[in-house]
């Protein structure tokens, strides 16, 4: 008797396979040892086009819009090359699943894909398609290491346990394919004009374009205003430093003349070194890797790289064994992986030089249940790549690095505080100097940019300095940055509440889980959508809307699909429905009216043409 093991994809199949010693390799599947593993390509089948429900509604007409079918139907995925076939690999490899489903010899079904909503979604059809009425069970593992496969053969669950993931993958595809079919195709005859001018409209599009859109408008309607300072450059003992005025919490000032006159009232006196402060602080270092914060910080650390990049080679880098599953939200561990951390720790760390700084702790920084959804955060698995390419180096070493940091001593810095007294003609005048320096590199060996130091002079308390000269500096307020995809990505992970505008900046921010625009397997993609569409360009690591992109918000009618929070809402309900608290039927019929009211909305609108290619 055998088990047929279904995996996501042949890659990941092999691994299973290395891990069992079921190494007859046949035609699509391997079989030995009882088992019998097989794989798809990703998804093998895909919901039906409306023409193949009823061949009028491949003309497009008003009249046949809004449309949901009353059984959503699915097919064979279509070849990339020619929609209107079926793709011959995928249609041969479920061919090959469907007969390995009915041998006699086959009594339990494992499913191995993903275990996430879109990895249980591409099995659940395959198995409803091919109505399977054999036993299902499920693995839940979080990386493809030999150890993790025979764990998780260990502690199947069924699959009546995986309705709730299973309801929320069928109700995302859904919703997804009724807003995107109705409201692309509406919006396409009601607002461009031009062969082959598509407007794509879709739930995550739409709101993503929309923070783009608003950062763009922040920065357009932004008013440049001129301020002053006053900056003194005075010289001690043991050297040179400038300070700048301040009074009470300002040291920016609207009026030239004003800084001018204390700049001629304080002129060639001399200064005292009135406060001087030390402090030690401590950095410790961020956070582990969830997928936003690995594509932010690899975007804006390598060059070349987008997140869908950073996504596909993290992927890679997990089919291999090499880190754990990077779909994730997570910047926490379970703290039933700290025997395992613990030994990753010991075999990743005995290459370094400094290895005695690192130790193994127990922190909830580190092992937090609360803090860990579906999967843990990515860290590196116990095997170690023995060849990699360029961007495999670069995904798989920033992974590594902060796996490592966590559990090396924090940087220590000296931070010195001046304030420098000039004596005006009525009060004292008052100038601030700061300095820090690095005193223990601490897991900042782990980098090779250095922290620079910014250095002041061995100041003593009531020193008397020189004062070397004053200057009036004329500075400009900055709008804020163009979106990049790190603070684009944060945005979406947050639904536009990271207060971040910073590409460099990176926060440990507490994320509602679900609460959110996409998920993290698909935030990439959906920014790809925006590219493709023209909607959006990339300039550099700025994103920028293109006017066809402006257009489409500016004219579009149905508002709530833009709001951040209502597709946030939409996507904390998915959520919930994974976690077995919110109603499938609920959830697809609140789709079903807020479409069916959308596009007869915009039917009735009036408005300009988006964007016309007949120009």
């Amino acid at each position: 008797m055998n088990k047929l093991i279904l995996a996501e994809k042949p890659s990941v199949a092999r691994n299973i396979v290395e891990a069992l010693g079921c190494k007859g390799k046949k035609d699509g599947y391997y079989e030995g040892n009882g088992y019998i593993v097989t794989w798809a390509f990703g998804h093998l089948l895909t919901l039906c086009d409306c023409k193949d429900y009823n061949e009028e509604l491949a003309r497009w007409d008003f009249n046949n819009f809004p449309y949901i079918p009353d059984e959503f139907k699915y097919k064979v995925k279509p070849s990339s090359k020619n929609r209107n076939i079926e793709d011959s690999g995928a249609k041969k490899q479920l061919n090959i699943i469907k007969s390995l489903v009915n041998r006699e010899d086959v009594v339990e079904i494992i499913t191995a894909t993903d275990y996430d909503r879109e990895g249980e979604l591409i099995a659940y059809l395959i198995f409803t398609y091919l109505k399977i009425k054999k036993p299902i069970k499920r693995i839940l593992i979080n990386e493809w290491t030999p150890k993790e496969i025979m764990k998780g053969l260990e502690n199947l669950k069924t699959n009546e346990e995986m309705k709730p993931l299973q309801d929320a993958g069928i109700s995302r595809q859904l919703a997804d394919w009724v807003i995107g079919i109705n409201f692309t195709s509406v919006a396409t005859m009601k607002y461009a004009r031009g062969k082959g001018n598509l407007l794509n409209i879709g739930r995550v599009i739409m709101p993503t374009l929309k923070m783009i859109y608003d950062r763009e408008m922040q920065i357009k309607n932004f008013k440049v205003e001129e301020y002053y300072a006053l900056i003194g450059t005075f010289v001690g003992e043991d050297g040179e430093y400038t300070g700048r005025f301040f009074h009470g919490d300002k040291d920016k000032f609207k009026s030239k003349e004003s800084v001018e006159k204390l700049k001629n009232e304080i002129k060639g006196k001399e200064a005292i070194v009135k406060e001087k402060t030390i402090e030690n602080k401590k950095e410790f270092p961020p956070s582990l890797f969830n997928l936003s914060n690995l594509q932010g910080y690899v975007t804006s650390k390598a060059k070349g790289f987008t997140a869908d990049k950073v996504l596909k080679t993290a992927q890679s880098l997990y089919e291999k064994k090499y880190i754990t599953y990077p779909r994730t939200e997570s910047t926490a561990l379970e703290e039933s992986l700290k025997d395992k951390a613990s030994k990753v720790l010991d075999t990743l760390k005995a290459s370094f030089e400094f290895k005695d700084e690192i130790v193994f702790q127990d922190t909830k920084k580190v092992f937090n249940n609360a803090k860990v959804e579906s999967h843990s955060a990515i860290i590196p698995t116990y095997i170690i790549p023995k060849s990699l390419s360029e961007d495999e180096k670069i995904v798989y070493e920033a992974i590594k690095n902060r796996f490592i940091s966590q559990f090396m001593p924090p940087a220590e810095f000296e931070i010195a505080e001046v304030i420098t007294s000039i004596q005006g003609d009525n009060y004292e005048r008052l100038f601030r100097s700061k300095g820090k320096i690095l005193k223990v590199k601490g897991w900042l060996k782990l980098y090779k940019e250095d922290k620079k130091d910014e250095l002041l002079p061995d100041l003593k308390l009531n020193e008397v300095v020189e004062v070397k000269s004053l200057k009036v500096e004329c500075k400009k307020t900055k709008p804020p940055a163009h979106h990049t995809e790190k603070t684009l990505l944060k945005a979406m992970e947050t639904c536009g509440k990271s207060t971040s505008t910073s590409d460099e900046e990176e926060r440990d921010e507490n994320i509602l889980y679900g609460y959110s625009i996409g998920t993290a397997a698909t935030r990439a993609e959906t920014i790809n959508k925006l590219k493709t569409a023209n909607y959006i360009t990339q300039k550099g690591k700025s994103l920028l809307i293109t006017e066809k992109g402006q257009r489409l918000i500016e004219i579009f009618p149905i508002k709530a699909l833009m709001d951040t929070d209502y597709t946030g809402r939409l996507e904390k309900k998915l959520y919930d429905m994974e976690k077995g608290s919110f109603n499938r039927t609920e959830f697809l019929e609140e789709i079903y009216k807020f479409t069916r009211s959308s596009v007869q909305m915009m039917k009735s609108h009036r408005a300009d043409i988006v964007w016309d290619t007949r120009k």
